[in-house]
């Protein structure tokens, strides 16, 4: 059976109450678990800004995005490790869809 490879963009937000260092942790953490089930294409740190609503009471977060490539069972691992860390405010998993695919919708 071939090993089948999904191109996903996960999108994180942080409490700013973890400290700089901790955040810096956290983020290396996830970095970490995600290089070791699959490949990371980019890391896309945006930084603390102010939430649109509270969450947990919290103001602000901190946002990061990653795209990556991985086996489709690893995203419920994932999300399941965000819910039960504490510190991750909201979590966001996307597949995306292949640029092939795109390119012959287009073409019809």
């Amino acid at each position: 059976m071939p090993d089948i490879k999904n191109s996903y963009e996960t999108v994180f937000i942080l409490s700013t109450s973890l400290g700089e260092e901790g955040t810096t942790a956290m983020v290396q953490k996830f970095k970490d678990l995600i290089e070791a089930n699959g490949t990371i294409n980019s890391v896309d740190e945006w930084g603390k800004r102010r939430l649109a609503y509270p969450i947990k009471k919290q103001e602000e977060g901190y946002y990061t995005l990653i795209n990556f490539t991985s086996a489709p069972e690893f995203t419920a691992e994932l999300d399941r490790i965000y819910k039960i860390t504490d510190g991750v405010l909201r979590s966001l998993i996307i597949k995306k869809e292949n640029s092939d695919k795109e390119s012959s919708k287009k073409e019809e």
